[in-house]
């Protein structure tokens, strides 16, 4: 809704500009302004085109920069470093046009140029701003950790004002991806401390998602435990809270956040009791998902399909198959268009039809399959795989008079061989 509201003040911006461009001197500013909202509204072509019909007097500094924006907007690597030439020709000292060469770079994961265009800052008299400090440390984080600890040690020997909870987390990241959590956990403690878990809402999200991902049990639950008053907590908190336990393999822990989320005035959102759910079941606990399904249903709330689908994954991992076959038509009835069938379950759903000899159980649940998506690939192999063919009425027609059109072949069980 807002980007649509957005894009239609830009169209009518530009089409105002482009009826009174004779009412008014166009300056360089002014072109540069009418470029970037042309690539806004009408794309990269019609900024080029724009850009290419310019007077060589408006062809100055903002109306380069501008470009250089819209070709980094769409990664036009190439097309942006020449851009950035002409730039350089103006000898600006200004420090905008290369952070979005350096983010580009980054994004691309173009390490060798990221570097070589900081040093060429360095070299150049260009002053590193807060945005290039972020920019650079993202960057060395994933590349080259002593890059990063050098950058941190500038930063906090000359630009410490520049210093502040994402710098500290951004550098803990890079050493959790690398594999040393203690160098990350005495950042991400630092960071804590530089703070004092003041800094809104997604400072306590990312600590304690980033606990989680450090095996911090402890420090989860200390990060919980300074929250505000849990009732006035907005659901994404409970969100990140199951979903980092149950990174952590704390099932119960899911489940008594979950329950504390029951006692608040929290709006309803079906998401939060299927972390739960899905948890349990993931864990071949769908006893403990059972009991969630039955307070869900008790109180009347709505289930949607992913509900029924976890739930299908449950019973299939206890071998209770016909609750499987059970779960997954109704995961299918239920489900929107964003939903997604986990096509490990359909299928042992459909072998386990077979090795019934459930033909009209098998011709229900393949048609619900063909109505959500037949032509993706997984979706395709399955129907064919477990559709009848000319070969096979022809080889088993003794069988397939018994059984319909389905042939069946020996059932191998996900389960592990329990068939109810």
């Amino acid at each position: 809704m807002y980007a649509s509201s957005y894009l239609f003040i830009c169209n009518f911006i530009v089409e105002w500009m482009s009826r009174s461009r004779n009412q008014y001197v166009i300056t360089p500013k002014l072109a540069a302004v009418q470029l970037d909202l042309l690539f806004k509204v009408y794309g990269i072509d019609e900024a080029e085109k724009y850009f290419n019909e310019l007077n060589h007097i408006l062809l100055d500094y903002p109306v380069y920069v501008a470009l250089l924006n819209c070709y980094a907007m769409v990664k036009y690597v190439e097309k942006a470093e020449q851009v950035m030439e002409c730039i350089r020709k103006f000898n600006s000292r200004c420090s905008m046009p290369y952070n979005v060469m350096l983010s580009l770079y980054c994004t691309n994961r173009e390490h060798v140029k990221l570097e070589a265009l900081a040093r060429e800052m360095q070299d150049d008299g260009i002053v590193y701003n807060r945005l290039t400090y972020e920019i650079l440390l993202k960057g060395y984080a994933r590349f080259d950790l002593e890059r990063m600890e050098r950058l941190l040690v500038k930063m906090e020997s000359v630009d410490w004002d520049y210093i502040n909870f994402h710098t500290y987390a951004t550098a803990a990241k890079g050493y959790l991806k690398a594999g040393d959590s203690e160098k990350a956990y005495a950042l991400l403690r630092k960071a804590e401390s530089l703070t004092g878990v003041h800094g809104g809402s997604s400072t306590y999200l990312s600590l304690i998602t980033y606990y989680a991902a450090m095996q911090r049990t402890e420090d989860v639950y200390r990060v919980w435990n300074l929250l505000p008053d849990l009732a006035e907590l907005s659901n994404k908190y409970y969100i990140t809270m199951i979903s980092s336990l149950e990174k952590l393999e704390d099932l119960d822990g899911a489940r008594n956040i979950l329950e504390e989320w029951e006692g608040t005035n929290a709006a309803f959102d079906i998401e939060i009791p299927n972390l739960v759910i899905r948890a349990y079941c993931k864990k071949g606990g769908v006893g403990d998902a059972e009991i969630i399904l039955k307070r869900l249903m008790d109180a009347g709330k709505e289930l949607n399909a992913l509900t029924f689908s976890h739930m299908a994954l449950g019973y299939l991992k206890d071998g209770q198959m016909e609750k499987a076959v059970e779960f997954t038509k109704k995961a299918f009835l239920a489900s929107l268009p964003s939903w997604k069938p986990n096509l490990i379950v359909v299928s042992a759903c459909l072998e386990y039809l077979q090795e019934k000899g459930d033909a009209n159980g098998m011709q229900e649940m393949l048609m619900l399959l063909e109505k959500y998506d037949s032509s993706k690939d997984g979706i395709k192999d399955i129907i064919q795989r477990f559709s009848s063919n000319e070969k096979s009425k022809t080889e088993n027609r003794n069988k397939t008079a018994a059984t319909g059109d389905f042939y069946i072949p020996l059932f191998s069980s996900i389960s592990g061989g329990k068939t109810s």
